[in-house]
């Protein structure tokens, strides 16, 4: 049988202590194709390189790892490793380990969910994982001795074309973590408060700030709500943006 062949790309850079860990997580589990950003990547959800070329580079070499490093988005990478690296489309897709929440709306700005869902778009089962600290040196050990559970159930039984995981870690001891817990997508969006500043040049600019706004906190089967219960969450996310019900009630307008 033709040796299993895995992509991983995030959107922390390729230098981040979470996608040296998602490595080490996949390798038992077929060949590792690692294409990711030069650096941070943050927040660019799905946007592509179309004004300027894409360039990578191999970095890494051996018999079951291959690195590459790529100077555009999350999505580029996925789109390169595709069409310029990969000999084939691989048998998984593996983004992240994010070091922040992808929870509630933050999956709409997630480059580390973006890189899924693009891969999810061919029919490679995907899963894009994030732990709820921004710290640099965050501990990984729970997601380390807990993910594989999840990827051999991934390929095992696959996923639907255009569906992917997101998957997001509490930070928690192992003692202390509940599991997965499978929910939906926290209703929510940020408020934004942008902090004043003056840049080099002497010009008024802003910083963007904000905090999420969860509009429906009392509900148990969402993410956020998974992850304050110390579970890992795992929602299905689909591409299809259409609103079935809506088509019904506009074709009442008479348009």
């Amino acid at each position: 049988m033709e040796e299993r062949l895995i992509l991983i790309s995030n959107d922390d850079g390729i230098s981040s202590k979470g996608i040296d860990t998602l490595i080490r997580i996949a390798q038992p589990y077929g060949k590792v194709v690692v294409v990711a950003p030069a650096n941070a990547q943050s927040g660019k959800s799905h946007s592509v390189s179309l004004t300027r070329p894409v360039r990578f580079e191999k970095i890494y070499d051996s018999e079951n790892l291959e690195k590459y490093v790529l100077y555009g988005t999350p999505v580029d990478c996925v789109k390169s490793a595709l069409t310029k690296i990969l000999p084939r489309k691989p048998d998984l897709m593996l983004s992240g380990i994010n070091h922040g929440s992808n929870t509630a709306i933050s999956l709409i700005y997630s480059g580390t969910m973006g890189a899924a869902i693009e891969a999810s778009f061919y029919g490679i089962p995907s899963i894009g994982l994030s732990i709820v600290t921004h710290d640099l040196d965050a501990d990984f050990s729970v997601v380390e001795k807990t993910a594989p559970a999840l990827i051999e159930k991934v390929l095992e039984h696959g996923m639907p074309e255009m569906v992917s995981l997101n998957v997001n870690y509490p930070v928690c001891q192992l003692n202390d973590f509940n599991g997965f817990k499978i929910c939906s997508q926290t209703k929510s969006y940020w408020y934004e408060d942008f902090e004043e500043t003056v840049d080099k040049y002497g010009n008024q600019a802003y910083y963007q700030r904000g905090h999420l706004v969860n509009i429906e906190p009392d509900n148990k089967d969402c993410d956020e709500s998974a992850i304050a219960g110390n579970y890992a969450s795992i929602v299905p996310v689909k591409v299809d943006f259409t609103d079935y019900k809506m088509i019904d009630e506009l074709k009442k307008w008479n348009l």
